[in-house]
């Protein structure tokens, strides 16, 4: 039997709204190692955005790589199987790509080309072994696919381009299964040997978090099909949605991100796959990443007035794991948890009539005292609601000048014409932005 630990989307080196995660990441490795050390896991696949941008900090690598060293320490015969996403540089993670191999860790940032300007299949193609070292799975790393890395496709008959897109990505798979089918055949691997892909992309019949993910494959609209895979797979590792999820077929699955990566996800059940992998049989059975931090948005549904805020706060409780006695804290020590990381993430979502001055101190001043973390402030206008393109249906957009815009959104929002004095603060901005251009 091989037994498989799958998960993706790290998104190291992370700021929500400013905040460093690295506190959360690092709680999460240490108990992915142990994860791996419990379960006896024969090999890890992450299947993409390892890291939050192409350029992360060092912090983000170092978090990363030590990660890799920690791993290797707590099984020596683990395979790894990493994979780039749309996030991630590919260059960046392939560079060290050679000596990670050595210690029996494959890096597949993108792909890439020999000279004949062929795909090096061979770098995808990674045999998966058991604790007995016998090859039990063959896995075909794909990595996140470029718009430089699909097929021509001039010539075929179709001229809709986001169906070449998608014809050119099934090309890609297709060519990998085929690969996949010639190595089994060189190491003359029987059929009971599993065939396990890798990927990073978007696909029908899943949930997207809005604010945290990009569409991917060229601003593509809508989503893959699963017919991209063919159906002798045994299992399909996806990474770049965050919310956990498999398709209508089981064995496709997105393993989600570790952690919240936008207030949005705060209500996800994130979590590692663990896949069980035995001749036909395949059993994949989720495992529940306990929280490191609290992440909250007051009130979890609506919004609610700056009056009532005092008593909506007063029903939530915010616990923080910390190693010191309370009743023994000096006040210093009180006030100082608020800057530590495991202190709870709070968005605090308001409804006003109008503008309200000195929003954020009268917020702060209702949470003093509260070991949290103000990170956002989500303000709702009631107002009418209603688009420019609604209220103003005799005149397009760009026939409107700058501030008959900035007072059609005011109107809209607060049921009267801006006062003077902001309409005077939008002109020196206006004015500002008109000299610097």
């Amino acid at each position: 039997m091989l037994k498989i630990i799958h998960t993706a989307d790290w998104h190291l080196g992370h700021r929500l709204h400013g905040l460093s995660r690295k506190y959360e990441h690092e709680c999460f490795l240490s108990w992915l190692l142990l994860q791996i050390e419990q379960t006896k896991a024969d090999a890890l696949i992450i299947a993409g955005d390892i890291f939050d941008s192409a350029n992360p900090p060092a912090s983000a690598q170092s978090v990363f790589y030590d990660f890799l060293i920690r791993a290797r320490e707590c099984s020596q015969a683990l395979d790894i199987v990493i994979i780039g996403g749309n996030h991630d540089s590919a260059s960046r993670l392939d560079a060290p790509s050679q000596i990670l191999h050595s210690l029996g860790i494959h890096v597949v940032g993108g792909l890439t080309y020999q000279t004949n300007g062929n795909i090096d299949w061979q770098r995808l193609l990674i045999p998966l072994s058991d604790s007995s070292g016998e090859v039990r799975a063959i896995c075909g790393a794909m990595p996140f696919i470029r718009n430089a890395d699909l097929p021509q496709m001039k010539e075929r008959v179709h001229d809709d381009s986001d169906d070449l897109l998608i014809q050119g990505v099934a090309e890609l798979y297709q060519q990998l299964f085929q690969q996949m089918q010639h190595y089994k055949t060189a190491l003359k691997l029987d059929h009971s040997v599993g065939q396990i892909v890798t990927g990073h992309c978007y696909m029908v019949g899943t949930e997207l978090s809005e604010l945290s993910e990009r569409r991917i494959l060229g601003g593509n609209q809508h989503a893959l099909p699963a017919s991209i895979f063919n159906e002798t797979i045994d299992y399909v590792a996806l990474g770049h949605l965050h919310k956990a999820q498999q398709l209508s077929n089981s064995s496709i699955r997105y393993s989600g991100s570790p952690i919240p990566l936008s207030f949005t996800e705060r209500n996800y059940q994130h979590q590692i796959s663990q896949i069980s992998l035995n001749a036909d049989k395949l059993v994949v059975q989720a495992i529940i990443i306990p929280r490191a931090v609290q992440i909250n948005s007051i009130p979890e549904q609506g919004y609610v007035k700056l009056s009532e805020l005092e008593a909506e706060i007063a029903g939530y409780s915010f616990d923080s794991d910390s190693d010191s006695d309370s009743e023994s804290e000096s006040e210093s020590e009180k006030e100082s948890d608020k800057n530590k990381s495991n202190a709870p993430m709070l968005e605090i979502k308001i409804e006003l009539d109008k503008p309200e001055p000195g929003l954020r101190q009268q917020i702060e001043s209702i949470l003093e005292g509260l070991a949290v973390r103000l990170l956002k402030i989500t303000i709702h206008y009631p107002g009418k609601g209603e688009a420019l393109a609604e209220t103003h249906q005799q005149t397009r957009l760009e026939e409107l000048n700058p501030e008959d815009v900035f007072q059609q959104c005011y109107q809209r929002h607060f049921d009267q014409q801006a006062p003077r004095n902001i309409s005077r603060l939008f002109q020196g901005l206006l004015e500002s932005v008109q000299e610097q251009e």
